[in-house]
């Protein structure tokens, strides 16, 4: 039986206790303000970078792994005898993929990189799905084969309650923001095919995006399209929301692992306080 060891990296908002619990490595990022850089999860949570947001007026930068750090870590790995899986934030939203990439191609064969084509815990999901196959026994290939048909059956949609991080991340422009604002739209992120884009505009309180997610699934688990392992809801500083959503979904799939999760610096740094979302995997392609 294959010894494999699945890497990831603290874009997959897991969590220590999850890491923990299903022996993943997670490599941390790193997060600064100004000259200050801070190991993401390790020196800085969430609310402490919305308490910096605020002091500062500024967003935290937040830094791609090394080559060299990816280097250490498969070797570490390679040299006591495992295959290693790494898979982080999509291609398309950082260069960690690539880095990742060369940095495994120093290992003959013995490391595999996997484009997660999302963020947070829809990298999660793919990784603990890999967990699962590994404990199954199942070889290396197939383990690897499994997690690149998953990333493109994740379905990743976050609501946005303030639409002021994005502004301040030149993600929408003044315009955008203003209309935002006065006609209270709490837009619907979507992850398609490795990029996030505006899915919907619903209008009003937060309540109307949240049910306009939980309708999703909803229709998705009346199709039969709903793996059924793991489902997250994954916020970031949203209470209110999660407390109203969560109990919602786990009561909708009462035979499923619903997991709750906070997310780390990623989303904090772009989409703000309040962001919550609901991540699966269909047993159908997401297409956009």
């Amino acid at each position: 039986m294959d010894k494999i060891k699945i890497i990831t990296d603290s874009t997959c908002d897991l969590g220590q206790e999850l890491a923990n619990k299903y022996d993943i490595e997670v490599i941390p990022l790193y997060v600064s303000f100004g000259e200050k850089s801070y190991i993401d999860g390790v020196d800085i949570k969430t609310n402490e970078i919305y308490e910096k947001v605020k002091e500062t007026n500024e967003l935290p930068k937040t830094s791609a792994i090394t080559e060299n750090t990816f280097e250490q870590t498969f070797k570490k790995y390679v040299d006591e005898g495992y295959y290693c899986i790494y898979t982080g934030i999509s291609s398309y939203m950082s260069r960690t993929y690539q880095t990742a990439k060369m940095a495994a191609d120093k290992f003959d064969g013995k490391v595999f990189v996997v484009d997660s084509m999302n963020l947070s815990t829809g990298i999660g999901l793919l990784v603990l799905k890999a967990c699962m196959d590994r404990d199954k026994g199942l070889p290396i290939d197939i383990v690897v084969k499994n997690m690149e048909y998953n990333a493109k059956r994740c379905k990743v949609q976050f609501a946005i309650e303030k639409m002021d991080y994005l502004h301040k991340g030149g993600r929408c422009t003044g315009i955008a923001r203003f209309f935002g604002t006065l006609l209270k739209i709490k837009p619907i992120i979507f992850v398609r095919e490795g990029k996030m884009t505006v899915g919907k505009k619903p209008l009003g309180k937060m309540k109307i995006a949240l049910d306009n997610m939980y309708n999703m699934l909803k229709e998705d688990k009346e199709k039969d399209n709903v793996d059924p392992e793991f489902i997250f809801v994954t916020d970031s500083i949203a209470e209110e929301s999660k407390e109203y959503l969560l109990p919602k979904v786990k009561e909708l799939f009462p035979n499923t692992l619903v997991l709750h999760t906070t997310a780390g610096a990623t989303v904090a740094s772009h989409c703000g306080p309040g962001t919550i979302g609901i991540l699966y995997i269909c047993k159908e392609e997401v297409k956009l």
